[in-house]
């Protein structure tokens, strides 16, 4: 499970790897009520209620297991998720959502892997790095999405005359 290795604990074994340090755990049996801040490296097997965030801490990863549960906003730099979470997501770092994850609120991501059988019940919104940003506080702004999909209807021959869709980000 967490080992220490050269004064830091890593994360290892079945917990699904999350690629980084882990200093607060969350275990299964646990329930938190209230909202959690924390910095550097979060796991949640239990359940949270309550907002998670990492403030400005740009390098803090958060990973939610199979088994674990959030109900409430996320504001983490870098999300790992393979449990649920009901609330919005806002990583502006990376997020990955794992096979089992599933997702009940908007997702707000900069760069994000998406494996097969991962649910998001939202909308999906890509932020971007304005290029006004400065210093430790970056500021991001929403990419439009826009698709248009033009089909005329065919001759009564059945052949259509103009079927095209368009598709712009």
């Amino acid at each position: 499970m967490l080992s220490k290795q050269k004064g830091k604990p890593v994360q290892g074994g079945s917990q699904g790897g999350s690629g980084g340090a882990v200093d607060t755990l969350v275990g299964r049996q646990t329930e938190l009520l209230g909202d959690v801040n924390f910095k550097g490296g979060l796991h949640v097997d239990g359940v949270v209620k309550g907002k998670v965030s990492a403030g400005s801490d740009k390098e803090a990863v958060l990973s939610v297991s199979e088994s674990g549960s959030i109900e409430g906003d996320v504001y983490v730099a870098n999300v790992i998720i393979n449990g649920s979470v009901h609330g919005d997501v806002h990583a502006m770092g990376r997020l990955t959502l794992n096979s089992c994850a599933r997702v009940v609120g908007n997702v707000h991501y900069k760069t994000m892997e998406m494996a097969s059988g991962a649910t998001v019940n939202g909308q999906m919104v890509h932020e971007v790095e304005s290029a006004e940003s400065t210093g430790t506080v970056t500021s991001f702004s929403r990419t439009e999405a826009s698709r248009s999909d033009s089909h005329d209807i065919g001759d009564t021959d059945g052949s259509a005359k103009n079927a095209s869709a368009s598709s712009t980000v």
